[in-house]
């Protein structure tokens, strides 16, 4: 884990976040600051830092956080509704923290 990362300071419990679900794999808390009425990051516990960083190895997480997207916006009422899932991709395809992560975001007229 980096020691500056807020992401990984949040799995470690030493940044206060509202989380959704949590396991030894990854975690889902809700956008500090959503642009939707629901709005959570699924985050993975190891320390990755963008889309560019994966490699083989990284397959299984990257399934499970596609998984797990489908069943939280089944926990949260918005999987028959509709909703986006986004990863931002370096500094110039709007990634802000530099910890991988895939946006949840839906709950518009539901």
């Amino acid at each position: 884990m980096a020691t500056d990362c807020i992401f990984c300071k949040i799995i470690k419990g030493e940044a206060p976040a509202n989380f959704v679900y949590n396991d030894e794999d990854m975690v889902v808390f809700h956008n500090i600051k959503p642009s939707a009425p629901v709005h959570v990051l699924i985050v993975p516990v190891e320390h990755i830092e963008s889309v560019n960083a994966l490699e083989a190895q990284h397959s299984a997480i990257i399934s499970k956080m596609m998984l797990m997207a489908k069943e939280i916006a089944g926990i949260l009422g918005i999987r028959d509704s509709g909703y986006k899932l986004v990863i931002n991709v370096e500094r110039g395809g709007g990634q802000v923290i530099f910890h991988l992560h895939l946006h949840l975001i839906g709950g518009w007229g539901r």
